[in-house]
């Protein structure tokens, strides 16, 4: 089986460059400080798995000229992870199928509440369901197809988030925390793409930064550390040489072998 991670967003929640053409400290010069908002895609022979539907979903679709996913991921329910699921309505016209979407209870309980309609049929039968639910464990090992995640759970703050492994990739966006749990499971991972929004600060209260993310992985020990879900105040050359070896800014479109 050959697979791929594919970055389809490294941004924060306002993306880069934000609102307004709003750069921060980023250099709108450098095309790696151009970002869409956090999502990954994992693509194997037979599969495509999109992890998360940011509000940028289909220009990160387009973009890397993605086939039609076989199913969606959601790490938590924060609309900067979610608010592009509308797009899949698209995708089901064309496909005439439902999207299998996979998440822990809490989160699939805030998406149905938020747009109901993409998981029920109306009464007339006009608009017909994209979605179904599926509900994952923490800690869990889950297949679909010929992929093999192990789901584990972060703290991020406010709520919990979910992040996995698969193979020699893992990912974990959205989190300040990770329990002893989580640690044995990323442990000896090749490749760790972690969030790290909180920067240069310890006491932000929702994301992790970078000081800390190297202290987790002081444990984890993973060969090569990308950093994600990054704002506006982190240029891609600053922070590049602000990391030790084996760490590096994500940009958008890097694609990570999966062994």
């Amino acid at each position: 089986m050959t697979a791929e991670l594919i970055i389809l967003g490294c941004g924060s929640s306002a993306g880069v460059p934000a609102i307004g053409n709003w750069w921060g400290n980023c250099d709108p010069a450098n095309p790696k400080n151009r970002r869409t908002r956090p999502s990954v895609a994992i693509q194997t022979d037979q599969t495509c798995l999109i992890v998360d539907t940011g509000p940028d979903f289909r220009e990160q679709m387009n973009r890397e000229k993605l086939r039609v996913p076989d199913a969606i991921l959601f790490t938590h329910e924060h609309a900067d992870h979610v608010a592009g699921i509308d797009e899949l309505r698209t995708l089901q016209r064309l496909e005439k199928r439902i999207f299998p979407v996979f998440s822990d209870a809490y989160t699939l309980d805030r998406l149905k509440k938020r747009v109901d309609y993409m998981f029920k049929t109306t009464e007339n039968g006009f608009y017909s369901a994209v979605c179904s639910e599926n509900v994952l464990n923490f800690n869990e090992i889950w297949h679909f197809n010929d992929i093999k995640a192990h789901i584990f759970k972060q703290d991020h703050g406010t709520i919990d988030s979910l992040g996995f492994r698969v193979g020699s990739v893992a990912y974990s966006t959205d989190f300040k925390r990770l329990d002893d749990t989580a640690i044995d499971i990323l442990r000896g991972v090749d490749v760790w793409i972690a969030d790290s929004a909180g920067y240069e600060s310890l006491t932000n209260p929702v994301h992790a930064c970078i000081d800390e993310v190297i202290a987790y992985n002081e444990r984890i020990c993973a060969r090569q550390v990308y950093l994600t879900h990054m704002p506006p105040t982190m240029d891609y050359d600053v922070v590049a040489k602000r990391l030790p070896p084996g760490y590096a800014p994500a940009y958008d479109g890097l694609r990570i072998e999966i062994a």
